[in-house]
């Protein structure tokens, strides 16, 4: 099924420097949006420029480090004077921080989770929904994850901690902004093919044959979730949260 979009909307999309958010980025630009790739990584940022612009898309890098306050208010803002709007926004910067239990947990990577993983989104939407209700529109994706559902035997405590607060937060902008012509929804990926999960594995064992599907999802297949959430398809869907995970959370 072809999904539909209004043309030449304006999408920003977080820790589109690889992984998920670069497919994020690619596929709203297939779509006809005008995309701003936001990373940490100038590298990783313009090389998703560059393949949005060889499949003849629209796009720029904006270096930000979306926990700080100040840096997003001003992201916001060059967004704004560039294209006097912005109609999506696909909130998906995270780390996945250190693996050891609660009570070994240390208070740097406590802090640098939730700031990374929650606060930035939190920060995020705090500037994007200003400007989404001055235009009486906007949509908004986060990045969750299954651990934002349930917990982990790997020992990631602030993780499942920021995944699960992504949750809350998601629900509660939804609920504050659906008069205002604003949509808010949240995805929980399961393993995706990424940068993020090869770390993450590279640390633990992890036995394929827990999935239903005995596989891993690939970045294309969130991306084309967060595509969907934004669409003409789906006017009635706002402060849910869409569980993309082979089937690993109804076992």
């Amino acid at each position: 099924m072809k999904i539909s979009m209004t043309n030449k909307r304006v999408a920003l999309i977080t820790g589109a420097g690889s992984g998920i958010g670069r497919a994020s980025a690619i596929a709203f630009a297939k779509t006809g949006s005008k995309v701003i790739v936001v990373d940490l990584d100038p590298l990783g940022g313009n090389k998703t420029v560059q393949e949005i612009a060889a499949i003849g898309g629209e796009a720029i890098f904006m270096k930000a480090d979306v926990s700080s306050v100040s840096q997003v208010e001003k992201l916001i803002q060059k967004v704004i004077r560039r294209y006097g709007r912005l109609d999506y926004a696909h909130n998906n910067a995270g780390i996945e921080g250190e693996i050891s239990k609660t009570a070994d947990c240390s208070e740097e990577n406590w802090d640098k989770v939730i700031r990374t993983n929650l606060k930035s989104v939190w920060i995020c939407m705090k500037y994007e929904i200003r400007q989404m209700v001055c235009q009486k529109f906007g949509i908004i994706v986060n990045t969750s994850s299954v651990y934002g559902l349930v917990g982990s035997e790997r020992g990631m405590p602030a993780y499942v901690a920021s995944k699960h607060g992504i949750i809350g937060l998601t629900k509660t902008a939804a609920i504050e902004y659906a008069k205002s012509g604003i949509r808010v929804n949240a995805i929980c990926a399961g393993p995706v093919n990424t940068p993020f999960r090869k770390r993450l594995v590279s640390k633990s064992n992890e036995d394929l044959t827990r999935y239903p599907l005995e596989r891993v999802a690939e970045p294309q297949e969130i991306a084309n979730a967060a595509v969907w959430l934004c669409s003409d398809e789906t006017p009635y869907i706002t402060g849910s949260t869409l569980v993309i995970d082979g089937g690993l959370t109804a076992r």
